[in-house]
């Protein structure tokens, strides 16, 4: 089973969530994702005024998809990557830029909103978020002992009966 590159939680999410919430309020975006580059959404907000959003996991795992293939077109152009990728249609707007080799920022909005200022606004937020994926990199995993075991097949054995 393909699990995420990146556990984000605790503190860590909340940090990495606040970034998000300040930069959806600061530029008019629909929607804000990280995800990471299997695919997986790693944290999101939408604007409360915003329509039903598409299925986030679907455009996580599209957008990890488009790039990697992006990457492998920078090798073949003696690029070591594209950090960024703007998909603009008649109605809206997909920008992803990379956040260092582990995540990608991804904004969808509608054409009212510049891109410009989405651009300067994203790449003030980006190494805010880098470090603190980094942090998370940094930290030790979590062992869980013989007593997280015997509380879990308690629980479980109270639960199921």
């Amino acid at each position: 089973m393909i699990e995420p590159s990146l556990d984000l939680y605790g503190d860590a999410f909340a940090r990495v969530d606040q970034h998000l919430e300040e930069l959806l309020a600061a530029t008019g975006v629909r929607y804000c994702l990280l995800v990471d580059r299997k695919g997986f959404v790693l944290s999101h907000k939408e604007a409360l005024w915003a329509p039903r959003p598409p299925a986030l996991d679907s455009v996580a795992t599209l957008v990890a998809s488009n790039a990697a293939a992006t990457a492998a077109l920078a090798n073949m152009l003696g690029e070591r990557t594209f950090s960024e990728q703007t998909h603009q249609g008649e109605n809206g707007t997909l920008y992803v830029e990379s956040v260092g080799d582990q995540a990608l920022l991804t904004l969808i909005f509608d054409s009212s909103v510049a891109l410009g200022k989405v651009k300067v606004y994203a790449r003030k937020t980006i190494p805010k978020i880098g470090e603190i994926l980094d942090e998370l990199a940094d930290a030790p995993q979590p062992e869980l002992g013989d007593d997280f075991s015997k509380g879990a097949s308690a629980l479980l054995d109270d639960l199921l009966g």
